[in-house]
């Protein structure tokens, strides 16, 4: 029991005295913990209202409990299919379009060999991921407008003017492709330290066997970073359900709701204008776990036919 008790002593001495040396890096550690524990961990007691005919008078213990009320009310609700089409589409089309995209720059800058001109195109590429999304809506509302910059150049071919933020039908590829112009060359940086990983010699080997520049890419350059790609599938399978939520807010309005409301500005629209806390609680937790879900499956499929994995 003595020997238990100063081995217990001895512990916590040892380690007060790693916590004392290394004090400055448990000091840094301690910012990022406390802004997950306030930010991300404490608001999820707010689920319990999904469970709940919230009352903000009441509060969570004064509430009673509804069960799964709500979240049988979003599955019956009208707009249920709408927005979760809205979402899924929007999320496979930036799947088909924007997440090919920096893999294919990065492969071509790649091939650059004047590297005061490659140097020159990822910097001019990287600008537009500083820009706020509030900034990037402004601009594509002027450019876009009836008398905006587009407009102008059909007025001088002859062509109608058209209003396209009022048009559901080109909602979407005015938000894919604002989100390809600001991300690409940003999303690009991870493939770009990828393909400094690759053994140098293998394109050696190649150019000896008289290899061209396409073969040595298809063969040796995108196996080479084919695990990095499937984890960044993976990270974007996992939000699948969830899209950026403050453009969409920021360039939807009535006409387009057909092709832009999705799930997120739904919750926005029920939850805070509407006031509905409990209803908008349970759509959340609804897109929530079909995302983990989203994220298991894929996880899976890819441990089993490639090999790479996130955990």
């Amino acid at each position: 029991m003595a020997s238990s008790s100063k081995s217990a002593v001895s512990g916590w001495s040892e380690a007060r005295r790693k916590i004392k040396k290394s004090k400055a890096l448990y000091a840094m550690f301690a910012f990022p913990l406390v802004y997950f524990l306030i930010f991300h961990y404490a608001p999820m007691v707010g689920n319990l209202m999904a469970f709940q005919d919230y009352s903000i008078i009441k509060g969570f213990l004064g509430s009673p409990w509804a069960g799964t009320k709500y979240f049988e009310q979003f599955l019956n609700d009208s707009y249920f299919w709408q927005v979760v089409r809205n979402t899924v589409l929007l999320n496979l089309y930036s799947l088909i379009f924007f997440f090919p995209a920096p893999i294919v720059f990065a492969l071509l800058l790649n091939e650059l060999r004047l590297q005061l001109f490659k140097r020159f195109v990822q910097s001019i590429t990287y600008i537009p991921h500083f820009l706020s999304t509030v900034v990037v809506a402004g601009m594509l509302v002027n450019f876009l407008s009836s008398d905006g910059l587009i407009n102008q150049f059909r007025g001088m071919l002859g062509a109608d003017s058209i209003t396209f933020l009022s048009m559901p039908e080109w909602f979407r590829t005015i938000f894919i492709g604002s989100d390809i112009w600001q991300g690409l060359g940003w999303g690009s940086i991870i493939y770009l330290a990828a393909l400094t990983g690759i053994d140098p010699t293998l394109y050696e080997a190649a150019t000896i066997d008289g290899a061209s520049r396409w073969r040595k890419m298809r063969h040796i350059t995108i196996p080479g970073i084919m695990t990095v790609i499937m984890v960044m599938l993976l990270l974007n399978l996992g939000h699948m359900l969830s899209v950026g939520f403050e453009k969409i807010l920021l360039l939807y309005s009535g006409p387009t709701y057909e092709t832009a409301d999705v799930i997120q500005t739904y919750v926005y629209r029920r939850g805070l204008i509407d006031s509905d806390f409990s209803f908008a609680a349970a759509v959340g937790i609804f897109q929530s776990v079909l995302s983990f879900v989203l994220v298991i499956s894929a996880n899976q499929l890819s441990k089993k036919f490639n090999g790479a994995r996130l955990f």
